[in-house]
């Protein structure tokens, strides 16, 4: 009798662990991660866009993308390196003239930057400053620096003295840490599109690019808050 007790409640345990480690639940646990990473991104831009001097105003109203990357850890291997997720959303319509639309997810991976970090969770902010970047980052693997030329972007009123090399950067880069607001240089890591949770967000297999110069999908509710910041904030693209 306690040996069937023993069993039956053996295969309880297994059926729970087959439940709980299952393909479906282990992709709902990531999407729940996914949406998590694009409720954290509104909050990181509307924190920092409503700060006067960290972004300037009239950087973001010729930024046709910007993607925010909450949360970067630093870890150990070899000299250091980091890794990120967030995500990347620019304007829709022909030469990025309308609405912030919906978001791609987008990984940031590199070394050079991970050693600045000190150990600290960091946000970044980039803004994408003409249509060569955007379709660079959305059609592949991006490096700063070398695919897509960076810069650390100037702050507040400080954009007025900005470098020529600066201002024909097509990625300028923003970090906050510990509650300190800088540009910051990021040459030397990648930028790409994260498919895998492209898929889990919109419940189908679609392209960065897709999703965001075609309009293939609605803005997902989980990033209702970062495309209503920006679309308040800058609604309309003044570099053309």
């Amino acid at each position: 009798m306690t040996r069937k007790i023993i069993t039956s409640l053996f295969a309880v345990v297994l059926a729970g662990s087959a439940i709980l480690f299952s393909p479906g639940s282990v992709r709902a646990d990531n999407k729940d991660k996914d949406e998590d990473r694009l409720h954290n991104a509104g909050q990181v831009l509307r924190e920092i866009l409503n700060i006067p001097d960290d972004i300037p105003q009239s950087l973001i109203d010729k930024a046709d993308c910007v993607i925010v990357i909450p949360s970067v850890l630093k870890f150990a291997i070899g000299l250091g390196g980091s890794y990120g997720r967030g995500a990347m959303t620019c304007r829709s319509g022909d030469g990025f003239q309308g609405p912030w639309g919906a978001p791609t997810m987008i990984a940031l991976e590199g070394g050079s930057f991970g050693l600045q970090l000190g150990g600290q969770a960091t946000d970044f902010v980039l803004l994408v400053m003409n249509e060569s970047g955007a379709n660079g980052i959305l059609t592949s693997k991006v490096k700063l620096g070398a695919d897509a030329s960076a810069a650390a972007g100037p702050k507040g009123r400080d954009a007025a003295a900005a470098t020529d090399a600066t201002m024909r950067a097509e990625v300028l880069t923003y970090s906050r840490s510990r509650g300190l607001f800088a540009g910051i240089s990021l040459e030397g890591s990648t930028l790409r599109p994260d498919n895998d949770a492209n898929e889990r967000v919109y419940g189908k297999k679609v392209s960065a690019k897709d999703i965001v110069l075609h309009g293939a999908v609605p803005v997902p509710s989980a990033a209702r808050s970062l495309t209503a910041t920006l679309n308040q904030h800058s609604p309309k693209n003044k570099s053309k």
